[in-house]
């Protein structure tokens, strides 16, 4: 999720970012390998996820969404699509970080968004 905020943010390339992210993060190589490969998966897709993202979210202007909420959101549906993980743990932990990174309020709007997108790709 960070890497994905920290992109969104500059539009650096892949490699670079993960490069310069993990000098300052610690994680056992499994660990890091599945970040890299969500975030480099999630980044591919940006365009289709962000589509998905608009599509679900009645009244509110993708611009106007804080880019971190934008990053959880674009990392759980990519998650969820993969179907490694089971849909209701991504949404708990999307919801988990929006209340942590962004505010309060966030957990329910992202709590919401995901919901909606899960729901309508049939994803259990």
């Amino acid at each position: 999720m960070q890497m994905l905020f920290q992109w969104d943010m500059s539009q650096q390339d892949f490699a670079k970012l993960e490069v310069k992210f993990w000098k300052s993060a610690k994680a056992a190589d499994k660990t890091r390998e599945f970040a890299n490969e969500l975030f480099e998966g999630t980044a591919k897709d940006v365009a289709v996820l962000d589509a998905l993202i608009v599509g679900h979210s009645d009244n509110w202007r993708f611009a106007r969404m804080a880019a971190i909420d934008r990053a959880i959101l674009r990392l759980a549906i990519h998650e969820m699509q993969q179907a490694q993980t089971p849909a209701k743990v991504v949404l708990n932990e999307a919801v988990d970080l929006a209340k942590k990174f962004s505010s309060e309020e966030s957990g329910g709007f992202v709590n919401g968004i995901l919901d909606s997108v899960r729901k309508s790709l049939n994803i259990k």
